[in-house]
């Protein structure tokens, strides 16, 4: 059976928390989560969701899943979206579930004239980046992204 993508729904909360910790711990970060499963039910499923999920089931199966947010580029003048999460369990890879992911973002890019399907992987993860190769994908080796949290960003705010 092919692998289906849908939109995610409140009842799958618990299986996204799931999703984001597997991933996490894929990318030795496990430690860093704080996300509960009422935070993605507030985030993704409350009155206003300012970020979305897609799931990926093989033979009705969630094997996967991509967690994305529309931004907005000066420079294009458009929305776009940035994914910042693509997860697919390890027993399902090579079965066309990242791939079915992303090819129904870029659907939603184009359907909605999006200008842009964006996001970043973490240097050492060549398996990914060669899948992101493969698909076309430009690295965009000029740019660094930077972050503010804790107590930096408590400082700034009261500045």
């Amino acid at each position: 059976m092919p692998v289906s993508i849908r939109p995610a729904v409140a009842a799958d909360s618990a299986l996204i928390l799931q999703f984001i910790r597997d991933l996490a711990e894929y990318e030795k970060l496990l430690d860093t989560v704080e996300a509960t499963e009422a935070h993605v039910t507030a985030a993704l499923f409350g009155d206003h969701p300012r970020a979305f999920a897609d799931i990926a089931e093989l033979d009705g199966v969630p094997v996967g899943f991509a967690l994305w947010f529309y931004n907005f580029s000066t420079f294009v003048g458009r929305h776009g979206i940035w994914l910042e999460d693509l997860f697919v369990r390890p027993e399902a890879r090579g079965a066309g579930a990242g791939k079915a992911l992303l090819a129904g973002l870029a659907r939603r890019c184009v359907d909605e004239n999006l200008g842009r399907l964006e996001w970043s992987v973490l240097d050492w993860n060549a398996p990914s980046i060669a899948f992101y190769d493969s698909l076309g994908a430009a690295a965009m080796d000029e740019w660094t992204i930077r972050r503010l949290t804790g107590e930096a960003l408590k400082s700034l705010a009261e500045a």
